[in-house]
């Protein structure tokens, strides 16, 4: 009787939402999508399901993009088969995840992903199964396996435009959501209370910003009202889950927008709080090496060449860097030391908020030290570093920083120069250092007429994500 008593008294704003139940069914003739359009594969999981008596759709993000003539990257099924249901129809399928479960059926290198419909999670403690939900103590979902009807899956979905059912068997789409609506308005919607969905899950946030990018949509005004104040709930993401949101945030060729989307909603502080500490002292400097390297990542993307993370985050996290060194130097620490103590805490500082991998942190600690070495080119020091395997990243960071308006004394179109040069030429270059060196500041003679700059090679890029 008391349970009955208090959800009779549960919150007004709770219950004055009334779910769609019943879809928006667009047939064939009023929309673009057809089943040969679409992964054969995906279609395969698809019939196997409903011909084994299950409800199964294509939905998401492949829905969203088919409707905008774009290419989605994967397939993903929904269905009303449990996970183990749909590993019992299929031998090349395996059951993941525990926060989420779900399973994924494998034809070669393609992923099916097939999740089971979702019900809107529990709002009271005493409704919760611990094994199937659980929140924490600020609304974070911490487990989500509550199954439900299609209609419930629709509802509980996060954006309206990502809430679409694609049934290639009846070529029919089905709107619980008016998502098909939001894509023609070009707008990114949360499903429910906005407040709640974020508190729910904070990386929608992330997600908001990311779609609005990547489909060069806007995050409708009642969905993007409260992100500022919740964007600290970013804190309390785990630092793995928040390492590959800023991958898939930075390398969907969307990732200047993306940028100035985060700056705007107060989320890039979250993320790179040493980074935006700089952008804050010095916006002009920050924001154009950091939006540089953004757009040069774009182009690669957009050209079809190689990226690695390591060079995007050494870009992301420079600006917070020299003040560091300059300040262990002014305590005593020779200059490369000075470097390698601050690149130290820096990363360590940065690992608590996105966990990068072993594998991209040393690559961004030998870029960020080759600043301090490519200055050092007397003697035969130049054709050591030449053949150091990070010269080159380190090479197109220098260039990088210089069209950020770093002053370098001329250090980038030197290197330039010395790569091109014949072995002669190269040590006329040196000697030319040396006697620099022994002159007065004042009577140094300036070098010629600018020359082109090197090239980047395939897997290189000046400015960009350097190829590892």
């Amino acid at each position: 009787m008391l349970k009955k008593l208090f959800q009779s008294f549960r919150s007004p704003l709770r219950r004055a939402q009334h779910p769609r139940s019943t879809p928006e069914v667009l047939g064939s003739n009023q929309h673009s999508l057809r089943r040969t359009g679409i992964s054969r594969n995906a279609v395969i999981v698809v019939d196997r399901l409903q011909k084994a008596g299950y409800q199964a759709y294509l939905v998401g993000g492949c829905v969203r993009d088919l409707l905008l003539d774009l290419r989605p990257k994967d397939f993903d099924v929904a269905t009303n088969a449990t996970p183990e249901q749909v590993r019992a129809e299929f031998r090349n399928a395996r059951v993941i995840g525990r926060r989420f479960k779900l399973a994924h059926v494998q034809f070669g290198r393609e992923i099916i992903e097939v999740a089971t419909f979702r019900a809107n999670h529990p709002q009271g403690e005493e409704e919760e199964d611990n094994n199937q939900a659980a929140r924490n103590e600020s609304g974070r979902i911490l487990r989500d396996n509550v199954y439900g009807s299609l209609e419930d899956d629709a509802q509980r979905r996060d954006f309206t435009i990502n809430a679409l059912y694609y049934d290639p068997t009846t070529e029919r789409i089905l709107d619980y959501a008016h998502g098909v609506h939001d894509i023609r308005n070009r707008l990114v919607r949360l499903i429910g209370i906005p407040e709640q969905r974020y508190q729910e899950d904070p990386v929608r946030m992330l997600r908001a910003a990311r779609f609005a990018a990547k489909l060069g949509f806007e995050i409708e005004k009642h969905s993007a009202a409260p992100i500022r104040q919740l964007a600290p709930l970013l804190r309390d993401i785990p630092s793995a889950r928040l390492f590959d949101e800023v991958l898939k945030l930075f390398l969907s060729g969307k990732a200047e927008r993306t940028f100035d989307l985060l700056v705007q909603y107060d989320l890039f502080a979250p993320l790179f709080p040493a980074s935006a500490a700089a952008l804050e002292r010095d916006p002009e400097y920050t924001g154009r090496l950091i939006r540089q390297a953004l757009i040069n990542t774009d182009e690669r993307i957009h050209q079809g060449k190689p990226v690695t993370p390591a060079f995007l985050f050494a870009a992301l996290l420079w600006p917070a860097l020299p003040a560091r060194a300059a300040l262990l130097q002014e305590r005593g620490m020779p200059p490369i030391p000075a470097m390698q103590e601050a690149a130290h805490g820096l990363i360590m500082e940065q690992v608590q908020r996105t966990a990068i991998p072993k594998r991209f942190s040393i690559p961004i600690r030998e870029i960020w030290d080759m600043q301090e070495r490519l200055p050092r080119r007397q003697g035969k020091r130049a054709d050591m570093l030449l053949e150091n395997p990070r010269f080159r990243a380190g090479y197109d960071f220098l260039l990088l920083r210089e069209s950020a308006g770093e002053e370098t004394d001329g250090l980038g179109e030197w290197w330039t120069d010395y790569q091109d040069a014949s072995d002669s030429q190269r040590r006329a270059m040196i000697r030319e250092l040396s006697s620099k060196d022994e002159q007065p500041s004042g009577q140094r003679r300036k070098r010629g007429g600018s020359r082109r700059r090197r090239g980047p090679r395939s897997e290189g890029a000046p400015g960009g994500a350097s190829g590892d």
